[in-house]
This record gives C-alpha cells, structure tokens and sequence, in this order.
C-alpha cells in the first residue's frame, strides 16, 4: 500500500490550525517532511528557520480552515 502524501499535508495544514496566533502564525512541531511539502506548494513559509512557527499565506489560512472543519468539525 501506498501513502498518498496530498492526504498527510492536508492533515498536517488542518492541525497547523489549531495553533494558529498572531493571525497567520502556527508552531511548527509536525512532520518535516510535510512541513517542507507545504512551503513548496507555497502554503506556508520556511519551515527550516530559527523561529518556533510557521506563516501560513492567505491560500494557506483558508485551506486550513476549510480542512480543519472538513475533518475536525461534527456536524450540528
């Protein structure tokens, strides 16, 4: 069996949600590799810095958002 990595990200993107302060920040304790796949599809910045967090940009923030209510959220 294989991994589909496009379903790990999309985890990964929803769990940055969680943490998210200062309006676009979110710690950046997950995966690397997954980290490092975000940056490249320009979700988020750098992960590979000195800071604690991550920037996620405005196609990140919303795709976070969506992805954490998709998969987090019951339905009311």
């Amino acid at each position: 069996m294989e991994i589909d990595t496009d379903k790990i990200d999309d985890a990964v993107l929803a769990l940055l949600w969680l943490t998210v302060h200062d309006h676009r920040r979110a710690w950046k304790g997950l995966d690397w590799e997954a980290l490092g796949r975000l940056h490249r599809k320009g979700l988020i910045s750098d992960p590979a810095n000195k800071a604690k967090s991550v920037v996620l940009s405005d196609e990140g923030l919303e795709r976070a958002e969506a992805l954490f209510q998709s998969l987090f959220m019951r339905p009311k």
